[in-house]
């Protein structure tokens, strides 16, 4: 009888202290990111269908509650208004029930969503999200669902490692990243695909680290022929973020492009970032990089004003999706800047067309990242530095 006895009492112990040993690959596992979706706006249509409670920002008091809500939220002088009830404070925290659902201007989301009024009288919407559920809703908007297994296993190791690399240097701030190309693209459950969720799952808790700890994993669509250097752009000087050659994204519809832009809109915004340069009469590259990406841009004026600035700035002051990557040559100025360009965005890191590429050769997803991450390894979570 000592045996079962025995026994009985240590599934007793084991039973009663299990919900307390939680290792750091769990905690780490199940963090909770914290995403601006919604920014600066003056109003968001919200409705729960389901059970739900919405609290007081901070604290456990119910200010509403209901089986079903939809209507508009907005900012009033003491508050917020909910659908036609005015709330007398600046901040609240929506959930549901489990089997009920949150939407935000027709979007599915999960977890829970924090309603702030700003200072400036406007809203700033933050959902919170476990980390994997998180990916779930990113994956679909920076690969397609349908490229194979591989790219997509990649992708979300490197946008997991991303997403801590934010949460961390954003610890004190309202949110750990935006839902946008800044950041990472976040659509909620909306946006997940049974395809990109099963990628997250496969490698789940697995991060990239260089000496043990996590970094700013970038990525972009197109790098044609040579990732960036990330010292170029962010003064970031490890051996990850160096720059690869890359003969395996010739298949991205993004690999040229040419873009026209009317000169009156580059002065225009050129101006609203501080150049003072009006009648632009050329327009030349002094230098590029290794990579092939301008590095220094001359602009000269007719009124004898004349600007010199990077072609990461210059991208930015213009538009990231009108100049499609820093790599391109001036073929023409007249009324119009005429250019001719490669790739699409900033370069560093992984090229996701490149990747694709990789894959279609049989390449696995770890000699993927190895490759353009040169120097990183292929982890889990508990083992780096957070």
């Amino acid at each position: 009888m000592k045996t079962p006895a025995r026994a009985i009492l240590i599934f007793i112990i084991i039973f009663l202290c299990c919900p307390f040993c939680v290792t750091p690959s769990e905690i780490a596992n199940n963090a909770v990111m914290r995403v601006s979706i919604t920014d600066d706006v003056d109003s968001v249509y919200l409705a729960l269908k389901g059970r739900y409670k919405i609290y007081a920002a901070g604290s456990e008091n119910t200010v509403k509650e209901g089986p079903f809500f939809s209507g508009t939220v907005s900012a009033t002088r003491d508050g917020l208004r909910i659908g036609k009830e005015d709330i007398r404070v600046n901040a609240v925290r929506v959930r549901v029930a489990r089997d009920s659902n949150i939407y935000l201007n027709n979007r599915r989301f999960r977890g829970d969503i924090d309603i702030f009024r700003k200072d400036n009288g406007r809203l700033m919407i933050i959902n919170y999200i476990g980390l994997d559920k998180y990916l779930y809703g990113v994956l679909y908007h920076e690969v397609s669902h349908r490229w194979p297994m591989e790219v997509l296993k990649a992708q979300a190791i490197a946008a997991r490692t991303f997403a801590l690399y934010q949460a961390r240097q954003n610890a004190l701030k309202a949110y750990d990243l935006r839902s946008d190309i800044y950041s990472q693209v976040y659509g909620g459950r909306t946006s997940e695909k049974w395809s990109t969720t099963k990628a997250v799952n496969l490698t789940k808790g697995k991060v990239l680290s260089y000496k043990g700890d996590i970094f700013p994993a970038y990525y972009h669509a197109t790098c044609a022929g040579y990732t960036e250097d990330a010292f170029n752009l962010w003064k970031i000087d490890i051996e990850p973020l160096k720059g690869v050659p890359c003969d395996f994204c010739k298949l991205s519809p993004h690999y040229r492009w040419m873009k026209e832009i009317p000169l009156s809109r580059i002065e225009d915004r050129l101006m609203s970032a501080g150049y003072k340069i009006r009648g632009i009469s050329s327009f030349s590259v002094l230098s590029k990089n290794r990579s092939g990406r301008a590095e220094r841009l001359d602009i000269n004026a007719g009124n004898g004003t004349s600007a010199v600035l990077t072609g990461k700035d210059f991208r930015q002051i213009i538009g990231p999706n009108e100049i499609r990557s820093a790599k391109f040559t001036v073929l023409a100025v007249s009324n119009k800047l005429c250019l001719e360009g490669l790739g699409w965005g900033h370069g560093v890191g992984m090229c996701q067309w490149g990747a694709y590429g990789m894959a279609r050769k049989g390449k696995k997803a770890e000699e993927i990242l190895k490759y353009y991450y040169p120097g990183a390894e292929i982890t889990t979570i508990d083992k780096v530095r957070l």
